[in-house]
């Protein structure tokens, strides 16, 4: 099991640009030793032969073909603009 000291807690709130009062320094550090532990629990577990996953329930993304449109709907796409102008939408001006 490791222990974050007070020092170290100091550092860690430094380089996280967190500003600690030294009264609340033991409760971080006991913060921080708590996660580490957990995190050393962690790597006792075997995971070895286990897919890693991106999600806990089981999805595909849907697919659709790769293939090359012909394009040409400039018209229909600015149909839908608030503003367009000259075969472009049309923004305001925001710098000056």
């Amino acid at each position: 099991m490791s222990t974050i000291d007070l020092e170290t807690a100091r550092r860690v709130a430094k380089l996280a640009r967190i500003r600690v009062p030294d009264a609340d320094l033991p409760r971080l550090a006991d913060q921080l030793s708590g996660i580490v532990t957990f995190m050393e629990q962690l790597n006792e577990v075997d995971v070895d032969g286990i897919e890693p996953m991106t999600s806990v329930t089981p999805m595909r993304l849907k697919r659709r073909a790769d293939g090359v449109t012909d394009g040409d709907m400039q018209d229909k796409i600015l149909s839908n603009a608030p503003d367009a102008r000259e075969g472009f939408f049309a923004v305001p001006k925001v710098v000056e």
